[in-house]
This record gives structure tokens, sequence and C-alpha cells, in this order.
């Protein structure tokens, strides 16, 4: 199960999985784009792994990376608890 974590300025999708047994969370990254039709990357937490990388630039992997050492914390924590929505009893 993946669930919604954060839209960009740019429609740039991040979403998240549920802990893994193993304590590892996959954070997938989408960005509508006109002609590759999305660019995509993942990334593994809590190692910050990065796989699957279609389309993007090292400039945006590393501005994603910020974004998620400064949100880690958060995804970690909705990860347990079926995602923001659930966490957050909406």
């Amino acid at each position: 199960m993946m669930y919604p974590f954060m839209t960009l300025n740019d429609n740039t999708e991040i979403v998240h999985s549920e802990m893994k047994p193993d304590g590892k969370v996959k954070v997938y990254i989408e960005t509508p784009d006109e002609n590759l039709c999305f660019r995509h990357a993942s990334c593994w937490l809590p190692e910050y792994h990065w796989e699957d990388i279609y389309g993007f630039s090292d400039d945006d992997i590393t501005r994603f990376q910020e974004i998620i050492e400064s949100t880690a914390h958060l995804i970690m924590e909705f990860s347990q608890e079926g995602g923001f929505d659930n966490a957050s009893n909406l």
C-alpha cells in the first residue's frame, strides 16, 4: 500500500509505503512529463538508498533528498500509522 504524503508546486507527488518488517519504508516520487509521461524515482528509508531513477537529473535528486531528509521522521511515523490521513484522524 502506498500513502499520499506531499504534492509539490510542479505537481510532483511524493508517496510512501507502510513500514516493512525489516523497518524500511519506500518513498516514491513521480512527476508528470509531457514527453516521458512520468519521471519517477524511489528512495528507501532509513538508508536513503535511491533506485529506479528515470527522467530526473542529479540536481532533482539532490532537491528530493533534501525534502525527504527534512521530513523523514514524519514519513517513518506515518508509515506505521496508515499514512497521514489515518495518523491525523481525517
